[in-house]
């Protein structure tokens, strides 16, 4: 029998939160640097060193790559739910401000050329990712700019990089190691020097101002959200629908087989391009020399060619393609940034699918179906359970319910593919026992570089940094080896789709026997116990495709078996 993780082992993390809970509570904007001892004394897995005098590189890099690139300009803060919401606050239009984006953390944010920062949550996760965040880069930026105090004047900030004495005796003096300045580097590019002599000149006081903390307006955002979908398909209420929190991308390039009918295109604008690294990669893969999926590298390819000069064209000319198929994208534009693609399985074309899914001639009564697929951007910690909760209470019945995104790994190497059958959820201190849909074999023939673990027990954590060494110890001891934020909310909200009572808490539940299906699959993009592999590494890349599309291919087969058996029986 499961037990759940002792509670005595997250005192230094709940101090923490408690901390900035109360704080936030304040009307007025508060001081990141009152939460900075707070911080510290977490002992965060992800940044050990925030006590030390020497800058911890892996947690300020870290926090770069999730938080807007216009950080360095940033002195407030502003987080609230919805535009009603801002407006009430005082701060009108901020969807007319410049919209800035994250490397790697999707948050709808705008920033208004003057300091402010105005960033839309959707749940208390959102609290308990950006407020880590913040403190963390809020005390590197100090340990840097007390070093390049130090710096000669004769080493010229904005010309660094020409050479390289002084790039190696600027690493010298900031107490780095010169390839941590290398990944600082490769993320500021062009912004390098300038981001160094934003740092030298003065230390970082953010402020931050939580415009309203209370559930009713969670709830209010998550009712625009979903109001915006009900508006471009009516008929979502009435109809059967599988639910898939994945991504934007491998769904609908899996099903719309756009890009390998721009096969072609997309041969000659690498051999045009400067790529040539993915240039050999693609003539490999055509002679048989590199075992990588010819469809993965186009769908890769794809995304680079519609970021050049005419994208809104290509954009446009996608979207008509995707429609003529039955494919609906929607996106968030007055709450939260969670975009949402309807799929109607009777228009599906099985001559344009991805030839991996393998449908066959028993692919035509699909023709006949009336279900739905809703495919969401994945939410982050708690916004999980007010999704899943929202579409279940509005839509007719739910055939299946599939969660698949990145997760941490204790076990596995960056690449790999994990399947639980066990999650303990830190937000309610349930541990779910479920029946995954999924096994190794379902994955296994369609990943190449990976390897698939599955029976695996995953932990669902309140944040990335709301972890410790000894936390993660008893997790290790217990068994759990896959560390996400998302299974253990959206398990909440299948047992209430299940049960005619609100989930419990810190209890033991077993969900199997529910009436659809589930499938939960995590792939690894972390390896939290080697911090040099994790914290500096800002999304997969190419070779992490090969991942994704192993699972998407897994759980699209799953959700044709299941429909064609469904108009069969009928």
């Amino acid at each position: 029998m499961e037990r759940t993780i002792p509670s005595t082992a997250s005192e230094e993390i709940e101090l923490y939160q408690r901390t900035y809970y109360s704080l936030l509570r304040s009307s007025s904007e508060i001081s990141i640097r009152s939460l900075e001892e707070a911080h510290g004394g977490m002992n965060s897995l992800l940044h050990s060193d925030a006590r030390e005098s020497k800058p911890d590189m892996s947690a300020f890099i870290y926090a770069l790559l999730r938080l807007p690139s216009v950080m360095p300009e940033v002195a407030l803060v502003i987080m609230g739910q919805s535009s009603k919401v801002f407006s009430s606050g005082g701060y009108f239009n901020v969807t007319n401000w410049e919209e800035v984006y994250a490397i790697a953390r999707r948050r709808r944010s705008f920033y208004n050329g003057e300091g402010k920062l105005a960033c839309f949550i959707a749940s208390r996760s959102d609290i308990d990712d950006m407020i880590p965040l913040l403190t963390a880069y809020q005390i590197e930026w100090n340990k840097l700019h007390y070093r390049l105090q130090r710096l000669s004047d004769t080493i010229l900030l904005e010309e660094i990089c020409e050479s390289m004495s002084s790039y190696s005796r600027l690493a010298s003096i900031l107490e780095i190691p010169t390839d941590d300045l290398d990944r600082l580097y490769a993320i500021w590019d062009k912004e390098f020097g300038c981001n160094l002599q934003r740092i030298a000149q003065k230390p970082c006081d953010l402020k931050v101002h939580l415009l309203s903390g209370s559930l009713s307006e969670y709830r209010r955002a998550r009712h625009y959200w979903w109001e915006s979908i009900e508006r471009a398909i009516p008929e979502i209420r009435e109809r059967p629908i599988y639910f898939i929190s994945s991504n934007v991308h491998s769904m609908v390039n899996v099903l719309s087989g756009y890009a390998l009918k721009l096969e072609n295109e997309l041969d000659e604008f690498l051999r045009r391009s400067e790529h040539m690294g993915l240039l050999n990669e693609w003539e490999d893969i055509q002679s048989g020399k590199a075992p990588s999926s010819r469809e993965n590298f186009l769908y890769y390819i794809l995304k680079k060619y519609q970021q050049f000069d005419e994208r809104d064209i290509f954009e446009d000319h996608q979207i008509s393609h995707e429609e003529s198929l039955g494919i609906h994208r929607i996106s968030s534009k007055q709450s939260f940034d969670v975009a949402a693609q309807i799929i109607e399985l009777s228009k599906i074309n099985p001559e344009l699918l991805d030839p991996r899914l393998d449908v066959g001639s028993d692919f035509n009564p699909m023709s006949r179906s009336d279900a739905l697929i809703i495919n969401i951007d994945y939410p982050l910690g708690l916004a999980a359970y007010d999704t899943l909760s929202e579409i279940s209470s509005h839509v007719g019945m739910v055939l299946g319910v599939y969660v698949m995104g990145k997760a941490a790994t204790l076990n596995a190497v960056i690449g790999d593919v994990m399947i639980c059958n066990v999650v303990h959820d830190e937000h309610s201190q349930n541990t779910y026992l479920f029946p995954n849909s999924f096994s190794a074999a379902d994955i296994a023939p369609h990943l190449i570089y990976g390897t698939v673990l599955d029976n695996q027990k995953a932990v669902t954590v309140q944040g990335t940094f709301l972890q410790t060494r000894r936390y993660m110890d008893i997790f290790y001891r217990e068994g759990y080896t896959d560390i996400e934020m998302e299974a253990g909310p959206y398990l909440s909200a299948v047992y209430e789709m299940s049960r005619p009572n609100r989930h419990p808490v810190n209890q033991i539940i077993n969900l199997y026997g529910i009436p659809f299906d589930l499938g939960i699959i995590h792939y690894a993009s972390d390896t939290p116990l080697d911090k040099g592999r994790n914290l500096g590494a800002g999304s997969l890349s190419y070779m992490g495709m090969d991942s994704t599309y192993a699972v998407t291919i897994a759980v699209l087969r799953r959700i044709f078996e299941l429909e064609l058996k469904r108009l069969s029986s009928n």
